[in-house]
């Protein structure tokens, strides 16, 4: 009797679940998939010339440039060309700012020399490594004749020096820790740190060679004292503090001021 009992309650039990309807399964969601969140676009000179063109102000394209990436071409003839769009000065100013290499950039990974043994002049970054400057072409000829005061009127020439563009690429902030690692046979006192004199579209200086003690007749106001110390082998380093007042700088190396044809020479802006 039992066992027939058992027998009715699995009948029954079957009975129920063969009436229950069976749900349908969701094989796809209804609509579109959200999209992934797409990577903001690089702006340029056509992105900023077109903001301008639809009526945004100054301080919103600006901010713009700040906040967004973007790579600007800030050539002489560029310029002209945006300020003919109607882009104003305030605006050009932070194109050329931002397209000017910032101290260890967010966007590029500084170049890092574990241990410093190339010839060259770094400069020391936020993360605490040293960082290889690239230099730039500087053209030297003779300039004005400059009696020396201890040479018993011996003429000697100075060298002037011509870079073409207003600024460097490099923008540091003070201070700034330099070394220089030297050729070997020389010492980094033979290296000038100058302050250039900017032109429309150049840099100057003026800076004497060939050992000469300065006179007071001028070639050296473009030169900034410093006092490098050697701390290893072929390698000095040194700082520049509060006491430089912001512009555009440059470290030459010894032998440049006798070419006429193109050296080179390790450039810097410094920003108040």
């Amino acid at each position: 009797m039992s066992h027939l009992r058992a027998l009715i309650v699995t009948v029954f039990a079957i009975s129920l679940l063969s009436a229950t309807p069976c749900l349908p399964q969701q094989t796809a969601v209804d609509g579109p998939l959200p999209a992934a969140e797409a990577s903001p676009k690089s702006l340029n000179n056509d992105a900023v010339v077109k903001m301008v063109k639809a009526g945004l102000g100054d301080d919103l394209i600006l901010q713009t440039i700040s906040t967004q990436p973007g790579w600007y071409t800030t050539d002489a003839d560029s310029l002209v060309t945006l300020k003919q769009a109607g882009v104003s000065d305030r605006v050009i100013t932070g194109m050329v700012n931002k397209s000017r290499k910032l101290l260890t950039p967010s966007h590029e990974a500084p170049v890092t020399v574990p241990e410093v043994n190339e010839i060259g002049v770094y400069y020391k970054d936020r993360s605490g490594n040293w960082t290889m400057m690239e230099p730039e072409i500087v053209h030297i000829k003779s300039g004005g004749f400059i009696k020396s005061t201890v040479t018993n009127g011996i003429i000697k020439p100075d060298r002037n020096g011509h870079l073409n563009g207003r600024e460097s690429k490099l923008i540091l902030q003070r201070p700034i820790q330099f070394l220089i690692y030297v050729p070997d046979g020389v010492s980094a006192s033979e290296y000038d740190l100058l302050r250039f004199r900017l032109n429309s579209n150049s840099r100057e200086f003026r800076v004497l060679t060939g050992g000469v003690i300065h006179s007071t007749g001028g070639a050296d106001r473009d030169e900034v004292p410093f006092a490098p110390v050697k701390t290893g082998p072929r390698t000095y380093q040194f700082t520049v503090d509060q006491s430089v007042a912001g512009g555009e700088f440059g470290i030459l190396p010894p032998g440049t001021g006798n070419v006429t044809n193109g050296g080179k020479i390790y450039t810097f802006a410094i920003v108040e």
